[in-house]
């Protein structure tokens, strides 16, 4: 599987943004895995910047630099809003980077990565940093539709987090819909959290607007937020925190976050990056909705 170039030699990897006429490349100065499952392309390479990189239908994932921002964003805001999390489902996320970071929450008792495709768990495990927990006993994982796998509950979950791929690509847009989000408002527990990520605001500008009204009317509090993230689209990324009844901004405690006993561990979140996350920029509330 693994692909050894000549000592000056590379390949190059290109990915074109929505509409095609912008992208990122990269220097593949190895491959580690290229596959095509039932569902995807799988692509993991290194990077001499960027270290392992993981790309999906030619779509990056993730890159061993920067896939602290992300992943830390997508887990933290809601964990740390949640009382006392106990109970995870995770969506997507088959690199492991999210359930790496919902785990540090001594809190938590049992977590649930549902990712459609095996054979990422496979790649995951064989060549991606990310899936250093993967064998905690905490954690399962099935490999189930997540938009269908979580109809199977309800008032079960504290959190809910969701690692979509793009919307208009594959599986992605199953979790982009207006029922999915209304599934996950059911099988939240009554202080249950929501988190998704929704694209970026400058090549996929609908996109984000979409999310956040669709989202809106499953949850009765929906707040969009937003960080940096380096290798994809634009550099800003956009999320959305949904519940049904706790605030982002009102509900937050500092101190949580201050004496959390893994702090140094996290590289991106803290307590100043959770509040300001929330403050949008003025293009931004325009795309949803927003005054």
């Amino acid at each position: 599987m693994e692909k050894n170039l000549e000592p000056g030699r590379h390949l190059l990897y290109m990915e074109w943004y929505t509409g095609g006429d912008v992208g990122l490349f990269m220097k593949m100065n190895k491959v580690l895995y290229s596959a095509q499952s039932e569902y995807q392309r799988i692509d993991i390479f290194e990077n001499p910047e960027l270290g392992r990189v993981f790309s999906l239908d030619g779509i990056t994932m993730t890159t061993e630099v920067d896939e602290f921002m992300y992943h830390e964003m997508l887990v933290h805001v809601p964990m740390f809003i949640h009382p006392n999390p106990k109970r995870v489902l995770v969506i997507g996320g088959g690199d492991g980077g999210l359930t790496r970071e919902v785990l540090k929450h001594s809190s938590v008792e049992e977590v649930i990565l549902c990712e459609i495709d095996p054979m990422v768990i496979e790649a995951a495990r064989k060549y991606l940093p990310t899936s250093v927990e993967y064998d905690n006993p905490k954690l399962k994982i099935v490999n189930e539709n997540g938009s269908e796998y979580v109809r199977q509950f309800e008032n079960y979950f504290d959190v809910i987090i969701v690692d979509s791929t793009d919307p208009t690509a594959g599986e992605g847009g199953h979790l982009f819909t207006e029922d999915f989000y209304k599934a996950c408002y059911n099988a939240l527990t009554e202080n249950g959290v929501f988190s998704a990520e929704t694209e970026d605001p400058f090549y996929d500008r609908a996109w984000v607007g979409i999310a956040y009204n669709r989202i809106k009317s499953a949850f009765p509090v929906t707040k969009t937020y937003m960080g940096f993230m380096t290798t994809y689209p634009s550099g800003m990324w956009s999320y959305a925190f949904a519940s049904k009844g706790l605030d982002p901004l009102k509900d937050f405690n500092p101190e949580k976050v201050r004496n959390f006993e893994k702090l140094d561990t996290l590289k991106y979140y803290n307590e100043e990056i959770h509040v300001a996350s929330f403050a949008l920029p003025t293009f931004v509330k325009k795309l949803i909705g927003e005054k």
